[in-house]
């Protein structure tokens, strides 16, 4: 069976334009998962960001997916979806035939069939990691895949922009309170 190709140029036209118009990391993040899930007719799609210090990927946003579900437990960067180091992306076409994954009863009872797990990388670095998930096999074409891996590196440029653009705004309130002393 041919994979088909689903994410065409309006679908990226419709990502790209939520990445961009986006005012914070938390809006982003809830509307490229509810657009990715309408876009690509799937179940569900969640963004996760990495805390480095407990090696967990946490949520930042979730659609389509049950309370239960991702409140499932702690998301492991070693054991969530096993691949070393998860730098490329993890495609588990039937969990029924997996054990690559952390929770599988959790998967079953969500009725998820299929799960895509793409890095999001920023300078080589993991900072994160885009789920999509089907409640179906889903044989995922190759050129989607490509399509998701250039999404998921936008969403790292723009959580780097979104940490950059708070920490300005940060510093500038601190020199608005400095000179209001002084005056």
């Amino acid at each position: 069976m041919v994979a088909q190709i689903k994410i065409d140029l309006d679908i990226f036209q419709l990502v790209f334009e939520v990445i961009t118009k986006s005012e914070n990391a938390y809006t982003m993040a809830n509307q490229l998962t509810q657009v990715l899930v309408g876009a690509l007719g799937i179940k569900g799609a969640t963004i996760f960001v990495l805390n480095p210090e407990i090696e967990e990927l946490e949520i930042l946003a979730s659609s389509g997916l049950s309370i239960n579900y991702v409140n499932k437990g702690p998301v492991l960067v070693d054991k969530s979806i096993k691949l070393p180091s998860n730098r490329e992306p993890v495609i588990i076409t039937d969990v029924t035939t997996s054990e690559r994954l952390q929770y599988p009863e959790k998967a079953k009872e969500e009725k998820i069939r299929a799960i895509v797990s793409l890095p999001i990388t920023l300078h080589g670095k993991i900072v994160g990691a885009l789920r999509l998930y089907h409640s179906q096999v889903w044989d995922i074409s190759e050129r989607d895949i490509e399509h998701l891996k250039v999404v998921a590196q936008n969403i790292g440029v723009a959580l780097m922009y979104f940490r950059l653009a708070n920490a300005v705004l940060s510093v500038k309130e601190t020199v608005g309170e400095v000179h209001s002393v002084w005056l």
